[in-house]
C-alpha cells in the first residue's frame, strides 16, 4: 500500500491529540476528516470554547465534525460518505461498535501507558500516584472492551522522581506522536503483527487499573506513608491538584488548601499525622512514617504561590491538615 492511499479520520479532543494530528498532516497523510468534542460554554460570560484538536483542524482547513452523539445516524453516515480506510484515535471518549468497526483497516488507539497496566481513563496519573518509575504509550486495535484490543506498537519512558503528572503528561504527548506515525508506517507496509493483551499479562497480578480522577482521589490522607502521599501530590500536579483542609486554625479554618509540589525530608521524633510545623517559612506536615515539605500551594480563594510565600499571610496556631 502506498501512503496516499490511506484515507484516514482522526478523532480527538485535547492538546495531547494535536500533537500527534499535526505530525499526521505535516508527514503527508490525507486526513479526510477529524471528529472532536461540541463547544463547551466557558468563563462568566459562557463562550463556547473550542477544543484544541477544533482549532488545530479550523487553522488547516480539515473536514471537521462535532456529534452531540455517536450513534445519530446522520453522524454515522456523515462518516461512512467519507470513505474513509483507517480511523485513529487520541484521548477521545468510548467509540460505539458502529463507528470503530467502520473502516476496513481497522480503528486503532494511541494509549498513554504501556497495556495492558493502566486501562482506564487517567493512566498517566496513577503511574505517577503509584510511585512507577517507568511508563509510555501504546497503539492498539479497538474492540469492544475498553482499552483491551490488541497491541500494535509500544514505547516506554523514564518517570524521574522530579516528574510530576504535567511533566510525564508531555514526555507522552511528543513520544506518542512518534508512536502514531511508526504505527501509520507499519499499517502503510502490511508488516504488522498485533499481539494479545492476554499474553503480556502478569502470571498472578492482573493489570494496574486507571479509573477516572474525582475530587475525593484527590484528598490527601495524612495517615499514609511519606512516600504514598508525596506521590500523591506529584500524580495530581498541575491538575487537578492533592488537596486538604486546614484545621485549628484561627484565620483559616476549614479553607481548602492544595498542594502542587512538595519533598520529603529526614525526620526524628515523634509523629503526628497532618500536624503542621511552620520553620522559618518552610512548611511541613507530618506522615504516617515521616515528614514531607510542602513547597507550591494554593489557599481558596487565593492565587498559586510558594509555601514560603503562602506562610507570609497566615499565623499558625496549632493548625492541622485533614
Amino acid at each position: 500500500m502506498k501512503k496516499e492511499d490511506l484515507r484516514i479520520i482522526f478523532l480527538g479532543t485535547p492538546e495531547f491529540a494535536v500533537t500527534s494530528l499535526d505530525r499526521i498532516v505535516k508527514e503527508g497523510y490525507n486526513v479526510v476528516g477529524v471528529v472532536t468534542m461540541p463547544d463547551k460554554p466557558a468563563g462568566r460570560g459562557h463562550h463556547n470554547l473550542h477544543s484544541p484538536v477544533k482549532t488545530y483542524a479550523l487553522e488547516h482547513g480539515l473536514n471537521l465534525m462535532q456529534p452531540v452523539r455517536l450513534k445519530d445516524e446522520q453522524f454515522v453516515e456523515s462518516l461512512r460518505a467519507l470513505n474513509a480506510n483507517l480511523f485513529v484515535v487520541i484521548a477521545f471518549r468510548m467509540l460505539p461498535e458502529v463507528v470503530w468497526s467502520m473502516p476496513e483497516l481497522g480503528t486503532f488507539n494511541l494509549h498513554a501507558s504501556l497495556l495492558p497496566d493502566y486501562r482506564g481513563a487517567a493512566p498517566i496519573n496513577w503511574a505517577v500516584i503509584n510511585g512507577e518509575t517507568e511508563t509510555g504509550v501504546t497503539t492498539f486495535f479497538l474492540k469492544h472492551e475498553i482499552d483491551t484490543g490488541d497491541i500494535i506498537r509500544q514505547e516506554s519512558v523514564e518517570i524521574l522522581p522530579t516528574d510530576n503528572v504535567g511533566d510525564v503528561h508531555d514526555k507522552l504527548m511528543y513520544l506518542g506522536a512518534d508512536l502514531t506515525l511508526d504505527t501509520l508506517a507499519h499499517i502503510v507496509e502490511g508488516d504488522l503483527a498485533p499481539v494479545a493483551q492476554e499474553c503480556l499479562m502478569k502470571p498472578v497480578a492482573g493489570p494496574k487499573p486507571a479509573p477516572k480522577i474525582f475530587k475525593d482521589t484527590c484528598h490527601v490522607d495524612w495517615n499514609r506513608p511519606a512516600e504514598a502521599v508525596h506521590n500523591l501530590i506529584r500524580g495530581l500536579s498541575p491538575y487537578p491538584a492533592a488537596w486538604s483542609e486546614i484545621a485549628d486554625n484561627s484565620l483559616a479554618t476549614g479553607k481548602q488548601l492544595k498542594i502542587f509540589a512538595s519533598e520529603i525530608v529526614p525526620h526524628a521524633g515523634n509523629l503526628m499525622p497532618g500536624k503542621v510545623t511552620a520553620d522559618d517559612g518552610r512548611f511541613f506536615v507530618d506522615c504516617a512514617d515521616g515528614r514531607i515539605e510542602l513547597l507550591e500551594v494554593q489557599i481558596q480563594g487565593k492565587r498559586r504561590m510558594s509555601a514560603s510565600e503562602f506562610l507570609r499571610g497566615v499565623k499558625f496556631d496549632d493548625a492541622k491538615l485533614v
